[in-house]
């Protein structure tokens, strides 16, 4: 389908109130009849990038809906916000800071100077540094106290600092090292380190504490509670560095831990926590899967990123994917998308994406400080595949809301395309392809009659065997899980989340939400603590009910 110029023109001033007049007609649109209408639907709702193939033709969004969308993206700017991002400029406002994750996979020799310096040689001297750890750690070279090899590593930290690490060593376990097990302790609850331990034996145990500023309480408290277990164990204070290491910008605090200089891995103000599994924070990883497998996954993300960077709107991935998740928001008013990775190895990206979705973008201000006029980022859930058919399905086929579905699929490698690994790619097509079909009354009782029911019970069961249908999803295709496509997943929803809040005006970089009940819990625990009365007198009486109720369960332990 061509575009006039005249259209072209008119498209350079679509404004939100433009595609708001869109919605009601867009919300009679039929899915199926889209696809079965619009020749070219399957060429402009399909693009393929570093190993990714990206189908949006299961969406509720038409070729018109879609190139009112491409003008208003061109209008809002979005280039220039991308190509400013992508080149240091100080674009999280709120903390005057840059926001650098990709220079983290940027090759060397490419110089990215912000501020007028380059930071790309502290970048890869980092990587470096954490490599040649890895290899003597997986050599055996690294050893603890005792003389014995490192058989257990114990990641200590939380939010980006572990969701990130823990999905990838999911991820890529196939290209993990035989007989090196890596744990992730995030709770502040004794039970999971306690779950932890049980397995350990301290000879053979290496922790690394994750903390940007050596300030997050949750981090500080598994530190110290795996810190004294190595002490318990006969480990000496003296030889505690053997056994500790730790990811941070606070060198004298991780020293002053017991953790010695030259084994404390820096990562900089200009990677946000959620971004940062391509810094030193992806050591674990580096650990398990080793630093070639970890080059060829910031490969990965670095092809996707210069796909992101170079190629035009219409075909750009990230790009398309958030115009469309935008869209449907808007035409569905569903304030929630479910995340559906058919693969075991991918278990945990609903929740790595809940982090990099809702911590970015749940905002309710633009730039500006002003009230968004369109709700912002959707909650994000999930499960994987056939486990969650079995599970929440119901309600995605009958249930009251249309919730946009994303697929993701990578495909079986050649050898292990068995029955088991295509009845779960077959499944997967199979729900996308019911999601958007539906089964209507008059095909519900025809597959009755044809069971021999009787027609009276036909009649009562036909309305409860009714699938409404033209239920949006999308898919992503992998060619395979391996490193490179898995950085380059990742990457894809890194770059999505950006483009959806610079589509919202809103600062997707800061999360000061996070920290409003940090701050709090500081002030409540030595409520619960203390017996003092006169510190419960600042409370409203239905608090003050609560903690003392909570003081007499503690005390009856």
């Amino acid at each position: 389908m061509k575009t006039s110029s005249k259209s072209r023109s008119q498209q350079k001033s679509v404004k939100l109130t433009d595609l708001k007049r869109r919605l009601p007609r867009s919300r009679m649109l039929k899915i199926a009849t889209l696809n079965r209408n619009e020749v070219e639907r399957a060429q402009r709702f399909t693009v393929e990038a570093a190993g990714l193939y990206c189908d949006f033709s299961r969406t509720l969004c038409s070729a018109g809906d879609l190139e009112a969308l491409l003008s208003f993206a061109k209008a809002s700017r979005l280039t220039a916000k991308r190509d400013a991002m992508l080149k240091g400029a100080r674009v999280n406002i709120t903390e005057n800071r840059s926001v650098l994750h990709t220079a983290l996979r940027r090759p060397a020799g490419e110089p990215l100077k912000v501020d007028g310096a380059d930071v790309m040689p502290q970048v890869h001297d980092t990587l470096k540094r954490i490599a040649a750890f890895s290899d003597r750690v997986r050599k055996g070279v690294w050893r603890g106290a005792s003389g014995k090899t490192i058989t257990d590593v114990i990641n200590i930290g939380i939010g980006g600092s572990y969701l990130g690490p823990e999905l990838a060593c999911d991820a890529l376990q196939p290209y993990a090292q035989a007989g090196l097990r890596v744990h992730f302790l995030s709770s502040l609850d004794p039970a999971a380190w306690r779950q932890i331990a049980s397995g350990l034996d301290a000879d053979r145990t290496l922790a690394i504490v994750a903390s940007k500023s050596w300030k997050t309480l949750e981090t500080s408290l598994g530190a110290l509670a795996v810190r004294d277990w190595l002490l318990d164990q006969g480990i000496a204070r003296n030889a505690l560095h053997k056994h500790l290491v730790a990811v941070s910008t606070n060198i004298a605090a991780a020293t002053q831990f017991g953790i010695k200089a030259q084994n404390v891995f820096p990562f900089w103000d200009w990677v946000g926590g959620r971004y940062s599994l391509w810094s030193a924070i992806g050591l674990p990883v580096m650990l398990s899967i080793g630093p070639k497998a970890f080059r060829s996954m910031l490969d990965g993300a670095n092809q996707m990123d210069q796909h992101f960077a170079q190629a035009p709107l219409a075909r750009n991935a990230p790009i398309l994917h958030a115009l469309v998740s935008w869209w449907q928001s808007l035409v569905t008013g569903s304030r929630s998308e479910a995340i559906l990775p058919y693969s075991f190895g991918l278990r945990r990206l609903p929740a790595y994406l809940q982090q990099l979705s809702m911590e970015s973008n749940g905002k309710s201000v633009d730039f500006d400080g002003r009230a968004l006029r369109t709700p912002s980022a959707p909650v994000t859930w999930g499960e994987p595949g056939t486990e969650a058919q079995h599970s929440f399905f119901q309600l995605l086929h009958q249930g009251t809301d249309a919730i946009p579905v994303e697929f993701i699929l990578p495909l079986p490698a050649k050898d292990d395309a068995h029955g088991s690994d295509l009845a779960l790619v077959a499944n997967c097509l199979a729900q996308a392809d019911a999601l958007m079909r539906g089964r209507s009354a008059r095909e519900v009782s025809d597959v009755l009659k044809a069971q021999g029911v009787a027609p009276r019970d036909r009649t009562k069961r036909v309305p409860h065997m009714v699938y409404p249908g033209n239920r949006p999803s999308s898919m992503i295709l992998m060619n395979r899980l391996d490193p490179a496509t898995f950085g380059a997943l990742i990457a894809l929803y890194e770059h999505r989340t950006a483009v959806l809040g610079m589509l919202w005006n809103i600062n997707s970089f800061d999360q000061w939400g996070v920290e409003v009940g940090k701050q709090r819990a500081t002030m409540i625990q030595p409520l619960i603590e203390s017996i003092d009365e006169q510190l419960l007198a600042g409370l409203d009486p239905a608090a003050q009910v609560l903690y003392r109720r909570i003081r007499v369960g503690l005390k009856q332990r």
